[in-house]
């Protein structure tokens, strides 16, 4: 715990502690940023108060009350990977906590519901889900983020538009509230935390333990990736309305998921099927998809999940890095016309891109996800059958140059239509105005009155969540 200077907090934290090993960090440990705070995002400095590392729920309310004594607001880590490092506060002078030790693991085999520590990556997630039974969820491609922030912001990946987002799954939790109590939400009881928290957790409590459905896991599964290389990204134009026009259609079989991803090289297309290639042929899916550099490969649920993993760490890795990062959410009436494709792409072309290494990478969605009604959960982007998302990395630092094209590409889309253009708050955007509206829509009013009930303090904080009492 190193020599810090006795204050009210740290003595506090430190009782908590009770002399346990690498339960609570702070600032005059020359190894701090390192070993405790660890920003996913270099390019964003922050400096928590403390880090603390509970190993129960008891921990982390005693954690909070310690919090809430000394007027110190507290952010939950489970993976780390905010794109604005808001599981580290997002500003100086936080309360961390780290909940990397909450790694519970159970199922019932009569229910086939899974109970999930809240520190637990979602590498393990699916290993443990297999290993117990060969049962899913569904949830992203990048192994190394964590259940904590995933399931309680949204949780987007390849089989949601079968299963639903990863938050979709989430049957109750316990979670720690800004009085310190421990509580489970589920439907049934604290049914408007429970509401809150599946959307927008990160404002609400500290969730140590979730319950999940699970689903049998898929048998085959089709992976298919078409590559293209090009002299110019104008030249791309009629291969992106071919792939938007194909996961815009509503008869679109929900079994499949895709990605059009561009970067410096070229253009790769994913996709993924959950069923035997006969149904994939059956599916007229291959009939719609672009064709040239063709890879489709028949494989199993792990295998899958491992090669999009392998994906994703080409694109934005769990190694920490510089970068910057915008998106938009687009519902059926607002995806890119003809024009808009264009004016993206020669903008792709005609810019200084100021680092070899971006992606700008669309997701198909909908499906399963827009089948829940908009007031059910926080999450409010069911209406949304399009994510874009653009990442500029900085080897080793992060330029202005970058930081422009990137921001250009998503204002070249956004200027484009007579909407106001929302954002999924799993890709948060420091530079957001009127961030919250963006994030929580329709559901923002609601929210704030919530908060005013849980935590009218606003001991959960972090600069874009839900403040008591907002209004849209």
């Amino acid at each position: 715990m190193g020599n810090t200077p006795s204050t009210s907090l740290s003595d506090c934290l430190n009782a908590v502690c009770n002399g346990r090993d690498n339960c609570v960090g702070y600032p005059d440990d020359p190894l701090y940023q390192v070993t405790w705070v660890n920003r996913y995002n270099l390019d964003i400095e922050v400096e928590p108060i403390a880090v603390t590392r509970p190993d129960t729920a008891q921990d982390v309310s005693d954690f909070v009350k310690c919090a809430v004594a000394n007027s110190v607001k507290v952010q939950p880590k489970s993976g780390g990977h905010s794109y604005a490092n808001y599981g580290l506060g997002g500003t100086d002078g936080e309360l961390v906590v780290d909940l990397v030790n909450l790694q519970e693991f159970s199922m019932d085999n009569t229910t086939w519901q899974a109970t999930i520590g809240g520190g637990t990556k979602l590498s393990d997630v699916t290993e443990r889900l297999h290993d117990n039974g060969k049962r899913a969820i569904a949830h992203g491609t990048c192994p190394g983020v964590g259940i904590g922030g995933h399931a309680t912001i949204g949780g987007l990946g390849p089989s949601s538009r079968m299963w639903g987002s990863c938050l979709d799954h989430v049957l109750e939790v316990e979670v720690v509230t800004a009085n310190g109590s421990i509580e489970r939400a589920s439907e049934t009881e604290n049914s408007d935390l429970f509401f809150a928290l599946k959307g927008s957790g990160a404002g609400f409590g500290v969730i140590t333990e979730f319950v999940v459905k699970t689903h049998p896991e898929p048998g085959n599964v089709v992976q298919y990736s078409f590559s293209l290389s090009f002299a110019k990204f104008e030249d791309l134009v009629p291969v992106f309305l071919q792939w938007q026009d194909l996961i815009t259609d509503p008869d679109l079989d929900r079994r499949f998921g895709t990605e059009f991803v561009m970067y410096a090289l070229g253009v790769v297309i994913t996709g993924t099927f959950y069923g035997t290639e006969d149904e994939w042929n059956a599916s007229g899916i291959p009939d719609k998809i672009p064709v040239g550099n063709v890879s489709v490969v028949i494989d199993d649920w792990l295998g899958v999940v491992a090669e999009q993993a392998e994906e994703a760490a080409l694109y934005l890795s769990d190694v920490s890095s510089s970068f910057t990062a915008k998106s938009l959410a687009l519902r059926p009436d607002e995806v890119l016309s003809q024009d808009t494709a264009t004016q993206m792409m020669q903008y792709i072309d005609g810019v200084d891109h100021g680092s070899l290494v971006w992606f700008v990478i669309f997701d198909a969605s909908g499906g399963a996800v827009s089948d829940v009604p908009m007031n059910a959960t926080a999450y409010s982007h069911r209406d949304k059958i399009m994510f874009v998302q653009g990442y500029g990395v900085g080897i080793p630092t992060l330029n202005q140059d970058t930081r422009d094209f990137i921001a250009g590409v998503i204002s070249t889309i956004r200027n484009d239509t007579a909407e106001t253009l929302t954002t999924y708050p799993g890709y948060v955007d420091p530079s957001l105005v009127d961030a919250q509206a963006s994030y929580w829509g329709p559901n923002l009013k609601t929210l704030g009155q919530i908060k005013s009930k849980w935590d009218p303090n606003d001991l959960f904080h972090n600069p874009q969540s839900v403040r008591p009492g907002e209004t849209a």
